[in-house]
């Protein structure tokens, strides 16, 4: 079984990666209020007759913060990082309403549209223009949506390259160091873990798996983590990584490697990074570590091909633009392949509980001592113990582990190892 999956890693490929972002796209969008009157999806509770809820706008409008980004822009912490940003203002600024708004271009807002409605239904749905008006229509399949132009959120790679989009970025819309320097929070992303925490305005129940097939989670985290580094190495190989000139783009690297009181020596040679001196600025690879971890328990030659591919990125980093982009190509091809094999692949319960015992023993001997591979490692064991259906049962140790990642100033590399050491113990 292990040697035909690491047949099929090197033959697929993750077309969904390659869609068309709805901001992108040359489909009008309508505005939210297009969707929002009661006989659509304005609805006060859910319609047990139909095989949509029909209060999805009241979902979105009472419990998303999506609803609620554009206002963020209006806050004393916005304006202040416009202030030292030089901007105008943050809720006039392209650089804030490209991710706290559809930010489509005017001539693609439709009448209703409305900047401030902030990320609403179509910058994620997709532009309406062409659906809107027979996508209620009783013969018209979800596959004829698509046709029309309606984004697949229900695909895994899909749903990856549009929520990365805004929390990691793109090449034309990034959080810099620039923008974290004068106030922004710190990006942090894990796909499973931000579709579960969105407040559910659907059901994946039979008739949903009918027409748009569904996604387990232990397969939609495992994807996540090998999208979210492709897109990674995608950006490393941009204009982004030099844009600054002589200094490169900080926001590549782990924040935590430089943000810590010079008295708290942290640096410890990692498996993924060994070879890297003492002060050196470690790229932020939180995603593809944990995911090594996994290989290593599904597949070791392919954990072994990949650690060795990270390691040359890490060295590269040393080296200059060149060598970077020559190597991150490398890991955007194996990650590609990696990615659609993870989605697709079975998973027992057994796989299941020998990966959170995997990650939590390598936990404890120290292997994840940087704050973002700890906090993946977190999420991850989290998202196992959810899809095992023993989170109760085991509902103090997440509790504590949760504890050594929820205040990253206050993060201690040992006391993270010592909880997932007692943990991994509890198994």
């Amino acid at each position: 079984m292990l040697r035909l999956l690491a047949s099929c890693l090197l033959l697929i490929t993750f077309p969904g990666f390659s869609q068309e972002l709805p901001e992108s796209s040359a489909d009008k969008h309508l505005g939210v209020a297009s969707c929002s009157n009661s006989v659509c999806h304005g609805k006060v509770a859910q319609d047990e007759t139909s095989n949509v809820w029909l209060n999805e706008y009241r979902v979105w409008l009472r419990e998303d913060y999506h609803s609620r980004a554009y206002r963020t822009l209006l806050s004393d912490q916005s304006k202040a990082i416009a202030r030292k940003m030089g901007l105008e203002a943050a809720h006039t600024a392209k650089v804030c309403l490209d991710c706290h708004a559809d930010n489509v271009a005017s001539e693609k807002r439709g009448r209703r549209f409305q900047i401030t409605d902030g990320v609403g239904c179509e910058a994620c749905h997709g532009g309406a223009e062409r659906w809107i008006e027979t996508h209620t229509e009783p013969n018209v399949s979800h596959a004829d949506n698509l046709a029309r132009g309606m984004y697949p959120t229900e695909d895994a790679a899909a749903r990856a390259k549009l929520c990365l989009s805004c929390h990691l970025g793109t090449d034309k819309k990034f959080a810099t160091h620039e923008i974290m320097g004068a106030g922004h929070p710190r990006l942090s992303f894990e796909l499973e873990t931000f579709t579960v925490n969105q407040p559910a305005h659907y059901s994946v129940d039979a008739d949903y798996e009918k027409r748009k097939g569904a996604i387990r989670s232990v397969n939609m985290w495992l994807a996540g983590l090998a999208l979210t580094g492709k897109q990674t190495a995608e950006l490393l190989q941009t204009p982004l990584l030099n844009a600054n000139g002589l200094m490169p783009e900080l926001s590549f690297f782990d924040c935590h490697a430089c943000h810590h009181p010079m008295s708290d020596i942290r640096w410890s040679p990692q498996q993924a990074s060994r070879g890297l001196p003492p002060g050196s600025v470690r790229l932020n690879d939180a995603s593809i570590t944990v995911l090594i971890a996994v290989l290593q328990t599904l597949v070791p030659t392919q954990a072994d091909s990949l650690r060795t591919t990270l390691r040359k990125l890490h060295l590269a980093s040393l080296q200059g633009r060149s060598a970077i982009v020559n190597v991150a190509a490398e890991v955007v091809e194996q990650l590609n392949t990696l990615a659609t094999t993870l989605a697709k692949r079975s998973y027992s319960a057994d796989d299941q509980r020998k990966l959170r015992r995997a990650l939590l023993q390598q936990s404890a001997t120290g292997e994840f001592r940087d704050f973002t591979s700890a906090e993946q490692v977190f999420l991850a064991v989290e998202t196992l113990s959810i899809s095992l259906k023993d989170d109760k049962k085991f509902s103090s140790q997440l509790d504590s582990l949760f504890a050594t990642v929820e205040n990253e100033d206050k993060y201690v590399p040992k006391s993270f190892a010592a909880v997932a050491n007692q943990f991994a113990r509890k198994l």
